[in-house]
């Protein structure tokens, strides 16, 4: 099957009037986006068209009952400035998971890798080659039915769209443990990227903002005991043997594409990586001890996010300076060079266009 795509290319390019030395995080958007619609049971002809404003009904059911799911990827160049992505059907993957956990037709593989490809063809010359920098591509879908009611919508947009960044966190993070509020129980869309999994979190990452933290770490919604995920990275956490933690995925905390290939990396350079349910009092009580080596987040955007402090109850434990830390200075480095094809991709992680 080959699947049929328009193109409406857009006549006038802004890309000068994009700073690639200067790029602030999710403000500045290529010059197209890909759209494909979902109506009467099927999939209809995908389209590149100019990035530009959608129109929508005040009655929007996805904007009263939630149902909206997203992706977050990256496109980088190569040392021939060849485009290429990085663990596509990964996403392609759990994007899927994600509709299904939300009672939303799922995208087949064809339809989502095409418009992807494309679309990042048309727009490759928005890909910075800084270092630390890449394309951010959004895949995300929503329900369109015009109409209130509590049910499933019959109607799906799904559009992928490209921003220009640079690092999400330039610098180590201060974290805080959570013990309030929860982001995801037993039995709910934890594991899903949900539009409302983000949206519940807004509150308490504002109230930590205040006290001067960048992040939250999130504990289950039990006992608040365990450690679960960061606002927007999955956790590791390096004992002083090496030993390298990380929380299980047990249906409560995102899949994360960077999560299982640090997990694979580390792996694969004989380091001992335990992923299991970890006690807050347990990464407490190492970093009391000098026996926490390292914490740090791992995400699409992020890609590798030390951690400098984490305050837990009436204590507030200081990792080790981020530049003497050996694992995920490593990670970042190797990563990076993977994505970019300084290495040699021995994973198969890459996909060129």
């Amino acid at each position: 099957m080959t699947i049929s795509i328009k193109i409406n290319k857009n006549t006038q390019s802004r890309i000068n009037l994009c700073d690639f030395n200067n790029i602030e995080f999710g403000k500045i958007f290529s010059d197209h986006m890909f759209r494909v619609d979902y109506e009467d049971g099927a999939w209809k002809t995908g389209e590149i068209l100019p990035y530009g404003n959608i129109n929508f009904s005040p009655a929007l059911s996805s904007l009263h009952y939630g149902q909206a799911i997203f992706e977050g990827m990256k496109a980088f160049k190569d040392e021939n400035g060849r485009p290429q992505l990085f663990r596509p059907l990964a996403n392609f993957e759990r994007f899927n998971l994600s509709a299904e956990r939300m009672g939303m037709p799922t995208i087949p593989e064809e339809l989502f890798m095409t418009g992807l490809s494309e679309l990042v063809k048309m727009d490759q010359d928005w890909i910075p080659t800084k270092v630390g920098s890449a394309l951010y591509l959004r895949p995300f879908m929503f329900a369109t039915d015009d109409f209130v009611g509590v049910r499933p919508s019959n109607n799906y947009t799904f559009i992928i769209f490209c921003c220009p960044v640079n690092s999400y966190y330039p610098k180590p993070i201060k974290v805080k443990v959570e013990e309030k509020y929860t982001r995801a129980f037993d039995g709910m869309a934890g594991a899903a990227k949900a539009a409302g999994n983000y949206g519940i979190s807004m509150r308490p990452t504002m109230e930590a903002k205040k006290e001067g933290f960048d992040q939250i770490i999130w504990t289950d919604g039990r006992e608040h005991k365990y450690v679960e995920e960061s606002g927007t990275t999955n956790l590791f956490f390096v004992m002083d043997d090496y030993t390298v933690l990380t929380p299980a995925l047990d249906g409560n905390i995102l899949k994360g594409v960077t999560r299982d290939s640090c997990i694979k990396l580390l792996r694969d350079a004989n380091y001992n990586v335990e992923e299991r349910h970890i006690n807050i009092e347990e990464i407490a009580t190492a970093a009391r001890a000098g026996k926490l080596l390292d914490a740090f987040g791992t995400g699409t955007a992020a890609l590798i996010a030390k951690i400098e402090t984490i305050a837990y109850k009436n204590e507030r434990f200081e990792l080790p300076p981020a530049e003497g830390r050996k694992v995920s200075n490593w990670l970042y480095d190797t990563l990076g060079e993977i994505q970019t094809s300084k290495v040699e991709d021995k994973f198969g992680w890459i996909t060129k266009l």
